[in-house]
Parts: structure tokens; sequence; C-alpha cells
């Protein structure tokens, strides 16, 4: 019986998608601290090369997100700009979640920064997920 139960729940959450998802994930992640690196080296402020990268990589989210993970085909201007423009806006809300779960989890309860960077990231990684796949990336809607 448990392990019937444990087969249904693997074939829902564990595949295609699933899978996709974190790959891209961990590149959107490379994606980050690479240009990060690079806008950095020359100088630029931490605020600056932050922005950048992170803008940087939701880019890149959104294109392999959109094309390779949940294979949305709206391609018509109004429904690209509103997947793109759900797509940061959820971006932004988790940002906003990973910085408050920081300082509240860090500064106030006094976690381990490494073990709070862990925590947030899984937690943010779920958000982001279910956001594409329940508000951007709808499958049956025009195109999507």
């Amino acid at each position: 019986m448990l392990r019937e139960k444990m087969g249904i729940l693997w074939k829902r959450f564990v595949n295609r998608e699933t899978i996709s998802y974190v790959i891209f994930g961990v590149l959107t992640t490379l994606v980050d601290w690479l240009v990060y690196r690079i806008v950095r080296w020359p100088g630029y402020s931490v605020a600056f090369s932050t922005a950048v990268s992170w803008a940087s990589a939701v880019l890149f989210a959104f294109v392999t997100n959109k094309l390779f993970v949940f294979r949305s085909r709206a391609l018509g201007m109004y429904a690209l700009a509103g997947e793109f423009i759900s797509f940061v806006s959820c971006r932004a809300f988790t940002g906003v979640f990973t910085i408050v779960f920081m300082v509240a989890a860090v500064d106030g309860l006094g976690w381990n920064e490494w073990l709070g960077k862990a925590a947030v990231s899984a937690i943010s990684l779920v958000m982001n997920y279910v956001f594409s796949k329940l508000f951007i990336f709808k499958k049956g809607e025009a195109g999507g």
C-alpha cells in the first residue's frame, strides 16, 4: 500500500517537467553568479552587479522555462508580454521573500547563513515552480 502511494507520488512529481526545471534552475544560478563576477570584476558596485546579474538570470530563466520546461508556445506580442510581466513579477516577489527570510533567519534567529541560504533556495525553487506552472505558463490558454 505504502509502496503504491510512493509510486504514484514519484510519477506525479518526478517527470520531464520537474527534472528540466531543476536543471535549468541550476543553470540560471550559474548565469547569475557568472554575470555577477563579470560585472563586478572591473569594479562596479555590489548593488549594480547584483541588479545586472539578477536581471540576466531572470531573462535566462524566462526563456528556458517558457521554451523547454513548460513548453509554452504563446508567441503573440500580448501573450508573450503577459507571460514576461507575470514571470518577472513572480520572481521579484520571491526575490523579496528571499531577502526577508534571510534577514529573519540569520539576523533574527541566529541561523548559519548557509543553512538559511539553502533553506530559502529550496523554498523559492518550489514557489517559482508553482507560480510558473499555475499562473504564468498555463496549459490550454491561447497558445500556452
